[in-house]
């Protein structure tokens, strides 16, 4: 790492710096843990992967669980109920859970930009320009309520419509997702890839909307936007500092490991069945989405006020919340140690 990138990771720390506990250098203090995701098989998770097939976890002490959920707001669930420890999921969901009262952290960036992509269906393409042409149809979305439901749903809100003038339908991750567009039973799809490179490739759909990159994401947000990352409860990472900073440990190497990979070497190393049974295609959707992960696992202030601010915008629930839950939303510390000790 130079020397400009460590300098933003201590001003990034003096500005958000939290109350908590000393970072002891021994063990995880609960090695078997279990963490939840939502469509693991997507690139928007795929630090998660590489940790995972790579050993990173086993290689910071980790006996990682991975459960893996129809979608992020399932995940989400899973977290607040006790079933998992930990969640690799959007950013957001920290910020809805902070208006709520429940204390739920992210740890660490996993990708800068949301990299989700809304295309509508190349039959209806001539009359479907843009989310202001919505109104009446039916929206594939990975889960309602979810990082995919949201965007589509704040694009919706810019053109002047309502969360009520289309209907959402949940497709899941991965190959349900394509086989739910190329059977005609959604109209739109707000998605990730390998699905939306799949049906771009194919000829299925036409892209609208693509924050895959910065200028799609700006184009959106009006800035930065980030979107996956590691969130836990605040009480976990208070009982378990060690613990916290493995898993963290593990996938900013994961970042780091993506970084300096080629995307072919990236399709080596996650499950056959990730490809959709196009390793050509994977391959290209890895290396038009790699600016996309983050640098540095330190999170912009600017990206996570847009963040809020798109929330506060759409849900009445936080209409009156103030924006100093955001502070409270990420906790940069195990993201700089694992910078200064990971490499």
């Amino acid at each position: 790492m130079d020397r400009r990138q460590m300098l933003s990771l201590m001003g990034a720390g003096a500005s958000l710096a939290l109350p908590m506990p000393a970072f002891a250098q021994g063990a995880p203090e609960k090695p078997k843990v279990t963490l939840g995701v939502g469509g693991k098989s997507l690139l928007y998770y795929l630090p998660l992967t590489v940790a995972e097939r790579r050993g990173f976890f086993k290689e910071f002490g980790l006996d990682m669980e991975i459960n893996d959920f129809a979608g992020g707001a399932r995940s989400l669930q899973s977290l607040v109920g006790g079933s998992v420890d930990m969640v690799t999921g959007a950013y957001e969901h920290t910020l809805r859970m902070q208006a709520k009262g429940q204390d739920i952290r992210s740890t660490l960036e996993l990708l800068r930009f949301p990299t989700i992509v809304v295309a509508v269906r190349k039959a209806i393409a001539d009359k479907v320009k843009s989310a202001a042409d919505f109104k009446g149809l039916k929206i594939g979305v990975t889960a309602p309520g979810s990082s995919t439901y949201i965007t589509v749903v704040h694009a919706m809100a810019k053109a002047g419509l309502r969360a009520t003038d289309a209907s959402f339908i949940g497709v899941g991750g991965g190959a349900s997702a394509v086989a739910a567009m190329k059977r005609g039973e959604i109209d739109v799809i707000s998605h990730l890839d390998p699905v939306i490179a799949k049906l771009e490739t194919d000829g299925d759909v036409v892209t609208i909307i693509d924050t895959r990159t910065e200028a799609g994401t700006r184009a959106l947000f009006g800035a930065s936007n980030p979107a996956a990352c590691l969130y836990l409860r605040q009480d976990f990472i208070e009982k378990n500092p060690n613990t916290t900073q493995a898993a963290v440990n593990g996938l900013y190497k994961a970042l780091r490991w993506i970084d300096k990979a080629s995307a072919a070497e990236v399709a080596d190393a996650v499950p056959e069945q990730y490809h959709l049974g196009d390793k050509a295609l994977y391959i290209k959707a890895v290396q038009a989405s790699k600016d996309a992960y983050s640098k540095t696992g330190v999170m912009a202030q600017d990206g996570m006020k847009s963040v809020f601010d798109m929330l506060k915008a759409l849900d009445k629930e936080m209409e009156s919340v103030s924006a100093d839950i955001i502070g409270k939303s990420f906790e940069p510390r195990f993201a700089q140690k694992a910078a200064t000790t990971v490499g």
